[in-house]
């Protein structure tokens, strides 16, 4: 695509800063931001002022670090000739938020779009990292459509523990079997749950963290080989200087967000989280970020472009590798490389380099083969999320690379019923109902149980929340049943390695299928045919219907309140529906009407 460059005089900022018509606007807005230091020559220079949006603060501490890397982003902005301008993003913790960081993903996202849109900025350097940082600022810079680029801030280092590596998040799944078990008290349990976070930086496992910076990069909204630099690196501090300077590049080649962000960048990123074994809190993101840009993208699209995608990449939580050693052994680059040898990748699709992610990845090669396999010799042929249905849910995903061999030893190879198993359903009204009654004798949870938990999705929890991984009974892990196959309306860790049956949609808060549910209900699980249904007559299932009563919602505070009045279901983003009808408003409304 041949774009034509913009001239000073199209610049959005010299509609604050410098323009003739309106002498009086133009000396409101530039007094005032010359009291900290600016000068009128710089503001009236015709030189781009590029925002900084910055997500690190010390209540993000996987973010933090971004403070500093973005005195690195200034100084490219400034020997590229542009003008920066950092400033605040609502901070998003995925460990820190009750009562979870996926109520602020949009609350993050509609502030991002209230500055790209009303203040002077002519291009954006997205500061991302913690899991709902990335998609709240991909989701504005689509919706706004002005130049944008991602700064992911890194993976920490890997962690070790006793001469074993650590994965932040996997480690604490692991502990809390061993603490069931009997086998570690509260202090090495603390101490396993901090060797795994050695540095600054975000996860170092392919949780929803580097799962969705690497699907950043796929996407071609970051310089090659940006996700997966570790964040004390030096090359972490290089990296932020280049993507400083490219943005002002960016600026004057009017390279916006749509003409990355297309259909078929979107089939690469599903592709590479495929490969990568990747969160399945991804889907959610991507198609909300779809959703924003204006791109159809839906749960069936994860299926057809993703599951038959094999895994190559060998990382915790379905693998034994951290971050540094993905990044060492080449990073999203290698990665795309092997899959577009496959033919897997659409390779003419534009990235902010101005490059297509094949003339940038093509050459790729990997440093080690046991982290990044050839697309021939995979960990997995079929790795990717299988999308599931029944009359328990119109929409759920299953991390089927995280089946492993006691898994499927014990549920999937019953020679009469390959691929299929059954169970008796206990239900659980929430996390609170789940740690409450876990380990009750009373409850008979047995290793053919499966374990449900409902009322934990967008409008339930509200905000869907972590917690569909659930823990058998201790009685059951001293046995050594360390699992059970587990489902709900809520969605799982990234850096948990259960085969779970997760984001459920509709949920039962809104009249979903597992509302319907009830302890002892047989359950049926087919992965041939993509089903899970509750064994019961249809007429049951309308009597379940007429009697049902949906639960009363308490919000805490005025944001839940307004979140769930307009929040959709996972399926379909989890955004605030009336957001996604504001598409590319730039191109499409113009500036701001003037404050005064």
């Amino acid at each position: 695509m041949t774009r034509s460059p913009i001239t000073k005089e199209q610049l959005r900022s010299k509609k604050w800063f410098d323009d003739v018509d309106d002498p009086g606007m133009s000396a409101l807005y530039l007094e005032r931001y010359l009291n900290f230091g600016l000068t009128r020559e710089e503001l009236q220079s015709g030189k781009p002022i590029i925002g900084i949006a910055q997500t690190g603060s010390d209540l993000t501490p996987c973010n933090r670090h971004l403070q500093d890397l973005a005195t690195r982003v200034k100084e490219g902005i400034r020997d590229a000739g542009g003008i920066p301008l950092e400033f605040p993003v609502h901070p998003i913790q995925e460990t820190g938020k009750r009562p979870t960081a996926a109520l602020d993903r949009n609350l993050a996202y509609l502030g991002l779009v209230e500055v790209l849109h009303g203040y002077p900025l002519d291009g954006v350097v997205l500061t991302t990292g913690c899991d709902k940082t990335t998609p709240a600022c991909l989701m504005a810079a689509a919706t706004v459509n002005m130049p944008a680029i991602v700064l992911s801030g890194g993976p920490m280092l890997d962690g070790y523990h006793k001469g074993r590596t650590v994965g932040s998040g996997s480690i604490i799944w692991e502990a809390r079997q061993q603490l069931a078990a009997g086998e570690l008290d509260y202090e090495g349990f603390m101490d396993l749950a901090a060797a795994s976070a050695p540095s600054i930086g975000h996860c170092n496992t392919m949780g929803t963290a580097l799962s969705m910076n690497c699907l950043a990069e796929a996407l071609g909204m970051s310089l090659p080989g940006c996700a997966s630099i570790p964040a004390p690196y030096r090359e972490r501090g290089q990296i932020s200087y280049h993507t400083g300077k490219r943005i002002v590049e960016m600026v004057w080649e009017d390279l916006t967000p749509s003409e990355i962000m297309t259909k078929e960048a979107f089939e690469n990123a599903i592709v590479l989280a495929s490969s990568l074994g990747a969160s399945t809190n991804c889907p959610p993101h991507l198609i909300a970020i779809a959703r924003h840009m204006g791109v159809e993208l839906d749960m069936e699209d994860w299926q057809r472009v993703g599951y038959n995608v094999p895994m190559i990449v060998d990382c915790q939580p379905v693998g034994r590798f951290l971050g540094e050693g993905f990044h060492k052994a080449g990073g999203v680059p290698a990665v795309l490389a092997e899959l577009i040898s496959a033919g897997l990748i659409h390779e003419t699709q534009m990235t902010v380099n101005g490059h297509t992610i094949g003339d940038n990845c093509r050459s790729a090669f990997t440093h080690d083969r046991e982290v990044i396999r050839t697309a021939d010799t995979p960990l997995l042929q079929s790795a990717g999320l299988m999308v599931l249905r029944g009359n328990l849910f119109e929409n759920a995903v299953m991390k089927t690379s995280a089946i492993d061999g006691a898994f499927r030893k014990r549920y999937l190879e019953d020679p009469e019923h390959p691929n299929v198993f059954f169970g008796d359903a206990i239900v659980f009204e929430g996390s609170e109902d789940y740690h409450h009654r876990i380990n009750d004798p009373d409850l008979g949870v047995t290793a053919n149980s499966i374990l449900f938990i409902r009322n934990c999705g967008p409008v339930g929890y509200p905000g869907s929340a972590e917690v569909v991984n659930m823990l058998p009974p201790d009685s059951l892990v001293k046995q050594g049943i360390t699992s059970l196959p587990c489902a709900g309306d809520g969605r799982q860790s990234g850096t948990s390695g259960s085969p779970s049956i997760l984001n459920a949609s509709p949920e039962a808060a809104v009249g979903g299928g597992l509302a319907l549910l009830k302890n002892g209900d047989r359950i049926r699980v087919d992965l041939n045919d993509r089903k899970v249904d509750m064994m019961i007559s249809d007429e049951e299932l309308a009597k379940r219907q007429s009697e049902l009563v949906l639960p009363e919602l308490d919000n805490q505070t005025p944001w839940q309140d307004i979140y769930r009045s307009m929040v959709g279901q996972l399926s379909t983003g989890a955004c605030l529906e009336p957001a996604t009808l504001h598409l590319r408003i730039i191109d499409n409304k113009g500036l701001p009407r003037h404050s005064h």
